[in-house]
């Protein structure tokens, strides 16, 4: 990760925490992973009030990241990115030099299962997360069930590759999963303490893994981190919600517990849950696949090797406001995306739109960077979406790029000879754009004005025709008996008529037979094969409609 990136992403943080100076630190021990210098000890100043500096500690907190390289869809500036991320830990470099980046539940799958068909390509994707975790300094994660997706053995590699370790010190039978680690930040140990209940849905764990208390491995953890000199404890818990905010309650020496699923199936997003305190202990999930990543400040302040207590200097108090304001601001700006190119939307309420997103930024922006007056040491909290805004490392962008390169090249030829199943006897298949337009040439010229007359070249540029995760919402009757796969869709790349209106061969052979084909598809039919979350987010489909409209085509 390199330097160039730290101006603009520094001027987008600085929204989030103006208050906090460039320390011209001294020097950093480096933390696993990290491409950070040396350094010294932070000095243990008396108890004062709340002082403009560094952190003692800057914590970045990952939930359930479940394979989540990168956002698939088509709204502007949609939440998510390991590159976008990576550009924000380097370009934070300067202000917080003593970071850890830590972790809950699942990191490297998608799903628990993988598919036969699938082996290669997830493999791969899991390797090039676990490299891109390397770039950001993941020092340790609490696995979930999805990251066995493909065996112990796997697992253990993967760890190796990411030089992050796996903590789970319930678990017994865990290949190359440990129970606790020890960094020293910033002349400040830090011991990290893993939990994890990865079984799956029928209460199977992972080959020759049991699982034992969460609440006694913690307890152990800490003293077995004790030994070690450890000050700073976090505990990372890959557990049921309920289950894990009991470790807070049973474990008060806990400074900071980060919460992740158990397991998790599927592409979908989850909201944001706000931080909590229980007793001592601050509790923190960040958002699923990446959407956000959670900073916590810690603030060592006073001398002595007694226990330390953090107060709350900002951030756990006004979460929930914090989380109202981010909800509206989203909501006006998937409005204001939604409306882009509708030319039935005056001009006027666009730009009141637009005014009322900028009173509400200005008005998050003031409140995160209220602060409050604390003696001792305390703690600061934030997330931090993670949007295109903040750049991409182009490390991490690097990688990620190799990664679709070798996957587009291998399923091109691995699925070379897939082709789609014929169409039962009597029933339609899919012919073609081209051969509708012999009797649809108005409509092929609205069609060509369109987005979806682009969407397989849009994979394309991007080395991602033949990746699995991708090509079914850019091509025409993908999977579908007389349709197209992955390799065989010449014909029926792109969104063309037939994904509306059904397959036309045997409307071709008699037109004027009607119940052939679909004559006024219904709106929300492109809502359920591709036009959902995570994917698009407050999809209008009546509205998006008049899109694709136009003489001949729906519209006089």
């Amino acid at each position: 990760m390199k330097r160039s990136l730290l101006g603009g992403v520094r001027r987008g943080y600085a929204l989030l925490i103006p208050f906090l100076a460039i320390a011209a630190a001294a020097g950093v021990a480096a933390c696993q992973g990290c491409k950070v210098p040396e350094t010294g000890a932070v000095s243990a100043d008396a108890d004062t009030e709340v002082a403009v500096s560094a952190p003692t500690v800057r914590l970045y907190v990952l939930s359930t990241v479940a394979g989540a390289l990168e956002p698939c869809g088509c709204t502007k500036d949609q939440l998510g990115g390991i590159d976008h991320l990576a550009a924000l830990i380097e370009g934070q470099r300067d202000e917080a030099p003593n970071r850890l980046v830590v972790g809950a539940g699942p990191l490297l799958f998608t799903d628990p299962e993988v598919k036969p068909e699938r082996s290669s390509q997830d493999a791969w994707k899991a390797e090039a997360m676990a490299l891109a975790a390397k770039e950001i300094g993941l020092a340790a994660w609490a696995p979930g069930e999805n990251d066995w997706a493909l065996g112990a053995d796997k697992l253990a590699g993967y760890q190796e590759q990411a030089g992050a370790a796996a903590l789970a010190r319930n678990l017994e039978g865990a290949k190359g999963v440990k129970g606790v680690v020890v960094r020293d930040v910033g002349g400040v140990k830090v011991g990290l303490v893993g939990v994890s209940d990865p079984k799956g849905r029928t209460g199977a764990y992972p080959e020759g893994v049991k699982a034992g208390p969460a609440i006694e491995a913690v307890k152990a953890g800490i003293e077995e981190a004790k030994k070690q000199g450890a000050r700073v404890f976090v505990g990372l818990a890959a557990l049921p919600r309920g289950e894990a905010l009991r470790i807070a309650d049973g474990v008060p020496e806990l400074h900071v517990l980060v919460l992740g699923k158990p397991s998790e199936r599927g592409d979908g997003n989850d909201g944001q849950k706000p931080p909590v305190m229980i007793g001592a202990t601050l509790v923190v999930e960040a958002p699923n696949h990446l959407q956000s990543v959670a900073v916590v400040d810690l603030f060592v302040r006073g001398g002595g090797d007694g226990p330390l207590v953090f107060a709350d200097a900002g951030g756990v108090a006004k979460a929930e406001e914090l989380i109202s304001l981010s909800a509206r601001i989203r909501e006006l700006e998937i409005r204001l995306n939604g409306w882009e190119g509708d030319k039935r939307v005056s001009a006027k309420d666009v730009a009141d739109r637009k005014a009322d997103l900028e009173k509400l930024r200005a008005e998050k922006a003031k409140l995160e960077a209220a602060e409050t007056k604390v003696t001792g040491s305390f703690f600061r909290y934030n997330l931090v979406e993670v949007r295109e805004k903040l750049g991409a490392d182009k490390d991490v962008a690097g990688q990620l790029l190799a990664y679709y390169k070798r996957v587009n090249a291998h399923n091109k030829e691995a699925f070379a000879d897939r082709v789609p199943e014929p169409p039962a006897k009597g029933q339609a298949s899919y012919i073609g754009i081209d051969a509708c337009t012999n009797c649809h040439d108005e409509e092929r010229k609205v069609f060509d004005g369109t987005a979806h007359a682009r969407a397989y070249a849009t994979l394309q540029q991007d080395f991602k025709e033949y990746n699995l995760d991708c090509v079914s919402c850019h091509v025409t009757g993908y999977g579908k008996p007389g349709g197209s796969t992955v390799t065989h869709n010449a014909s029926l790349q792109n969104v063309q008529c037939e994904e509306c209106h059904g397959p036309g061969s045997l409307h071709a052979q008699d037109p004027e037979k009607k119940g052939l084909i679909v004559l006024s598809p219904p709106p929300d039919s492109c809502v359920s094969q591709c036009h959902h979350p995570p994917h698009v987010e407050g999809f209008e489909p009546m509205a998006k409609m008049q899109l694709i409209l136009g003489p001949g085509h729906g519209r006089d």
